[in-house]
């Protein structure tokens, strides 16, 4: 019996990690709900679907116009890493690395420019000798080369990689792992 019990949670836990993914956990909207998918559109200066990721949107639009405060992880101050941990915990329930050279280090895969899908990392290399491969920035990437991130002088704003500063200081992006699970 207790081996069928073992088996019954380590199959339960495999089928957990399958069905859920980090990397898209759409929110259907009720058909009449269109105007929150409109209203995220305008405040994000893209054009939103039912089919992207309404559940990051929403959680992003809550951070947008936080002031910027280094170490900060709340909507009384918050800084680039503290902001991604939190859209990350919220959005697909994974908590990451602290800071942003951890983030890249143990949580990500390297993911190309070109390969970017809503809800990587964008690490970007803002201060220091630029030979040395360690980012300094992080923010989320959206879609259409949008990102939200923490900014030191405007706080929580919408970019866009292809402004001359983010091209300039671009390092990489990163895919999140999913988390192993653990038995016991």
């Amino acid at each position: 019996m207790k081996k069928f019990i073992n088996l019954l949670l380590i199959c339960t836990a495999a089928l957990s990690i399958v069905s859920c993914s980090a990397r898209k956990q759409t929110v259907t909207l009720p058909h009449n709900d269109s105007r929150n998918v409109e209203r995220l559109s305008r405040q994000y200066g893209l054009r939103l679907t039912r089919t992207d990721n309404l559940s990051l949107y929403n959680a992003g639009s809550e951070w947008l116009g936080v002031k910027y405060r280094y170490g900060g992880d709340t909507k009384n101050g918050v800084d680039c890493s503290g902001l991604v941990c939190n859209l990350y915990k919220q959005v697909y329930g994974i908590k990451l690395e602290r800071s942003t050279a951890n983030m890249l280090r143990k949580n990500c895969v390297i993911v190309n420019k070109n390969n970017l899908r809503e809800g990587d990392l964008v690490f970007f290399r803002t201060s220091g000798s630029a030979r040395f491969r360690v980012p300094t920035h992080v923010g989320l990437y959206l879609k259409s080369g949008k990102f939200i991130h923490a900014s030191a002088s405007k706080g929580v704003i919408i970019s866009n990689l292809s402004e001359p500063y983010y091209s300039r200081t671009w390092l990489t992006g990163g895919r999140v792992k999913l988390p192993l699970a653990t038995f016991n």
